[in-house]
Parts: C-alpha cells; structure tokens; sequence
C-alpha cells in the first residue's frame, strides 16, 4: 500500500464511465477536506501527454505491439515518476484513470505479448508502486461501445461509421467483449486491492458503490495502522 496518500485507479473497457465517475468520487473527497489529483493514462504527465497522441491516434500501431506496449510503459515511467509519485508521498489522494491493468489487458491479453514481457515491462514503469484501490467499473462491452457513440453523436443505425474514434475504440466487439473478461479476472485475482462495480447502473447508483469502495480501503488502512500500534505498543 502506498506510503502517505493514497493511489486509486479506475480501469473498465471503452465507455464503462470511468472520467464520469472520477469526477463524482473527487468531488465527494473534496467536500471531506481530502486533496485529490486527477490524472489519467496514457498521459498525467508532460512526457506521457507527447506519448498519448502517437498512441492514441494509431500512430504507432504500424510498428507492432511491441513498440505500442514500450511506449505506454515508457509513458507510465514518466508519469509515476514525476506526478503520482510525489502526490502521494505529499499527502494527496490520486486518482488515475487507467493504469497497469490496462497493460495487462489490452497488450497483454487481446495483444497476445507474452507473460513475462508484460511483467517486466510494468517493474520497470511503475517502481514497485502499486494502487491501494482499483475499481474496475464492468459492463457489458456493446453498451459501452453505444455509449461511445452516443458520446460522439453517432446514432446506433451508424455503428459502422468509426470516424471520432481512438485506436483502440475501433477494433471489434469480440475484442471489446475478452478484454471486459480481462478486467473481472484480475479483479477475482487479486480481491484485496480490486473492486467491480456494475457500470450499468444510474450514474447515481455507481458513484454510491464507488465511494462505498473508497471508504471500505480507508476503513482498512485505519485498522491496519491501529493494530500496528497497539502491537509497538505492547
């Protein structure tokens, strides 16, 4: 767990709501009094934003997925080096959008890299850094990509018009669909540091149960410190 504030993420497939949901969550703490930094991935830092464009625009999808998963971590290294780093060891609750699971999910996963590239490639972005929540925000990914859509103007009857779109928005349903599997798999793994919500929800309603996430993780770390404590004290 992070040392000083505290580092959430906030990862789901193309639409799932996750700036949506970043926004309600940092105004929730705000009103507590918390200091929240949003960020996001690829980006959050003046090195990773050069990145983001080549990324994001396709540029770099010609040079293999290899290339494509060097760059997000070279983005990730700079990021977690010079904005979320700091920000948390000074007491900030940072809240990203995107961050290693990603990786995992869309170059490692639906990019078919092997394990231990993937592996090797996020020791060497992140630092031992790891979030001290991920709520992975889950919906099916055809309401998603509609959402998407919708978000563009795009009527359903357009679905097949992929102007507007990122890189990564463009690919195929089936694709969307494995990588939303992705994501609940790392969150069954590792049950201690994810959390899903169901992103089909009211706006309301999910933002209820991400709060709901975010007080669970503090109430813990609470209780950690406290019996920390209590055993120095003994």
């Amino acid at each position: 767990m992070a040392a000083g504030g505290l580092f959430v993420t906030f990862e789901g497939g193309e639409g799932a709501g996750k700036s949506t949901q970043i926004r309600r969550l940092a105004e929730a703490l705000r009103a507590r009094g918390r200091s929240v930094l949003i960020t996001r991935e690829p980006g959050g830092s003046a090195g990773a934003e050069a990145v983001r464009h080549v990324l994001l625009s396709g540029a770099a999808e010609r040079f293999g997925i290899r290339m494509e998963a060097l760059l997000f971590a070279a983005a990730r290294n700079d990021h977690v080096e010079s904005v979320i780093g700091p920000a948390i060891t000074s007491g900030q609750t940072v809240l990203c959008d995107r961050f290693m699971d990603s990786s995992r999910v869309y170059q490692g996963i639906t990019g078919n890299l092997p394990q231990p590239l993937i592996d090797a490639l996020e020791r060497v972005a992140v630092h031992g850094l790891r979030p001290d929540l991920t709520i992975v925000l889950d919906l099916p990914a055809s309401l998603g990509l509609a959402r998407v859509r919708q978000r563009l103007g795009q009527t359903a009857d357009g679905e097949s018009d992929k102007s507007g779109l990122d890189r990564f928005e463009k690919e195929e349903l089936d694709t969307h669909e494995k990588r939303r599997e992705a994501f609940l798999d790392i969150a069954a793994a590792d049950p201690a540091r994810c959390r899903v919500v169901d992103a089909a929800q009211d706006e309301a309603r999910v933002a209820a149960d991400v709060l709901l996430a975010f007080d669970e993780v503090v109430a813990g770390r609470g209780s950690a410190r406290a019996r920390r404590s209590g055993e120095g004290g003994a």
